[in-house]
């Protein structure tokens, strides 16, 4: 993984509050000393995951994710570590020096950019190319709307792109899946004769493409970008950068099936619609959409083929309907698409009727009932069975409890029917609390003592001999040491950030939930006492490896007595 600079690293991590990232992502509830929620990186029904003001630092003791401000943001964002790292640093309104940013060399960095010229290649073919012209005249998509959305034009031909973009940009495209390969290895433009859509992340940059074709004789209709580093179709929503950028605040997002359904619907200023990139709609893109707006409605064709993919929509969805999260569906007349729908009766019109969606619940029983009959206690017992499995999958919120009322079952009824067997998840770990009597050892308390209060390694003391030791976690105690005195870290995210690449990051993770039970004013003798424990065991350690020597000739006495007199 790319790095910045430990100092610069430091300096945003000082400037931050973990509490005021993570709150601006997931509801927080405060719980003693600490933050608390139900995680956002896994499905629970309670809440597990908690977050430390005091050493800025994040753990679920359900799924075990854990770690710092750029933790947090590069797994909630799906974000690299230098991304991370300067989204905190606009947070704290720190500027990223120059210097420092050429340090940070990101494998990534030569994808971007030959993504955005490919992407400006792109727009400057379909200026000049009157197939592609004529073809955007007849969508009637206009200069501006083409300008917002970035939209161009890949010609005919074999290598146009590679040609333009020269050789030295040849390793940067394969990588980026703009290149294809023959069985004799040479490669060829992937995107050719195709009206090209630019997939963009959150920060604006070109990370994949989507192509359709102008000539109704070709296929396939549409072709997207294959998986790459920067490119995965499942998580991604074409539409919702620019969808960012229309809207101060996204209060409502509607979810299309193709990339001209969110351009047609933006130019009639319907800013809020994105489309899934030919893939039904995941878990990672529900996800997405309810971070991004607490209200989704998925629009979709009436069909069979729209009805399936509006059922995998809900199931992606419904475990994600924590309270003030909203689902509904709308489904369009046999024929009829947004685009047709917004040239034909305007933009009020659909606005109208998206509001006027069916809500998931009503889409739910219907779709169940539909299977049953509801008219015998036989169909009326089929359709518990069948919703019943289902609904324990939504997170226990208000809305999951409406649901089941719905299906006239009472809190008892419920308990009693739901599966003994089921297990919709692991039990949350224990938080592990550690009584200074109970301690399984010595440098597992000094290295808790720290993780509560790191500036215990500037307290004067005895040289450290215990690190002669051969003993577990000793290694472990003397980085720690070494990195606090070496650069005076005063935060365990920080401490914790300076690790997470290291061999340490996983003991470290586990350590910095450890609770010691001791009161705060008793830390410094508690570490104190530890370290000169540890230095007595090196003490001893060492006098009796010089007694063997001395009997096995390899010494003088003197060398003993010697020994004795420095400890």
């Amino acid at each position: 993984m790319s790095r910045l600079p430990d100092q610069f690293v430091d300096q945003v991590l000082a400037r931050v509050d973990i509490v005021d990232v993570v709150q601006g992502r997931v509801p927080l509830q405060k719980a003693g000393r600490e933050y608390r929620a139900c995680c956002p990186f896994h499905d629970e029904k309670s809440p597990s995951f908690y977050v430390s003001p005091t050493k800025q630092f994040y753990h679920c003791f359900g799924c075990g994710a854990h770690g710092t401000a750029v933790g947090f943001l590069m797994q909630f964002d799906r974000l690299g570590f230098v991304d991370a790292v300067e989204d905190l640093a606009k947070l704290a309104g720190i500027e990223i020096p120059a210097a420092v940013r050429v340090q940070a060399s990101d494998d990534s960095a030569p994808l971007y950019e030959v993504l955005a010229k490919a992407t400006n290649w792109y727009v400057e073919q379909l200026k000049t190319d009157s197939a592609a012209l004529a073809y955007v005249q007849t969508r009637a998509l206009d200069a501006e709307i083409c300008e917002r959305f970035q939209i161009g034009y890949a010609p005919d031909g074999w290598n146009g792109l590679s040609q333009a973009l020269g050789s030295q940009g040849m390793a940067a495209l394969k990588r980026s899946g703009m290149l294809s390969s023959k069985d004799s290895g040479s490669s060829y433009d992937k995107f050719r004769k195709r009206l090209m859509f630019p997939i963009r992340d959150r920060r604006g940059r070109t990370i994949a493409f989507g192509g359709r074709v102008i000539d109704p004789n070709d296929s396939p209709k549409y072709l997207n970008s294959p998986e790459t580093p920067l490119f995965h179709k499942g998580r991604e929503l074409y539409g919702l950068f620019e969808a960012r950028i229309a809207n101060a605040k996204l209060e409502r997002l509607i979810v299309v099936e193709g990339y001209m359904d969110v351009v047609s619907l933006a130019q009639f200023g319907v800013n809020n619609a994105v489309a899934t990139l030919g893939t039904a709609t995941t878990p990672d893109h529900a996800e997405l959409l309810f971070r991004a707006a607490p209200e989704v409605v998925f629009c979709f064709d009436g069909d069979r083929a729209g009805r399936a993919a509006a059922w995998r929509a809900l199931e992606s969805a419904l475990p994600r309907l924590r309270d003030g999260r909203q689902a509904r569906f709308l489904f369009l007349p046999d024929g009829e698409d947004p685009d047709s729908i917004v040239r034909k009766s305007g933009p009020a019109a659909f606005t109208d009727a998206v509001a006027q969606a069916k809500p998931l619940s009503d889409y739910f029983f219907e779709s169940f009932e539909a299977q049953v009959d509801m008219a015998s206690l036989d169909g009326r017992a089929r359709l518990v069975e069948l919703a019943r499995p289902l609904l324990l999958k939504a997170p226990d919120s208000v809305f999951r409890d409406l649901m089941f009322e719905r299906l006239q079952l009472r809190a008892q009824l419920k308990r009693a029917l739901e599966p003994k067997s089921t297990a919709p998840e692991p039990k949350p770990q224990k938080r592990v609390r550690m009584h200074a009597a109970e301690q399984p050892s010595i440098v597992r308390r000094a290295i808790v003592c720290l993780l509560n209060r790191p500036n215990l390694a500037l307290l004067p003391r005895q040289p450290d001999r215990f690190l002669a030791l051969d003993k577990p976690g000793v290694a472990l105690l003397g980085a720690l040491l070494d990195a606090i005195q070496k650069s005076l870290l005063i935060s365990v995210g920080m401490l914790l950030e300076r690790f997470s690449d290291s061999e340490f990051a996983k003991a470290l993770g586990t350590l910095a939930t450890a609770e010691l039970l001791i009161e705060p004013e008793r830390l410094d003798p508690e570490f104190l006492g530890a370290i000169a424990q540890l230095n007595r065991e090196a003490d001893q350690a060492a006098t009796e490896q010089i007694k063997a020597q001395l009997a096995a000739g390899q010494t003088s006495s003197d060398a003993l007595r010697a020994a004795v007199r420095k400890r």
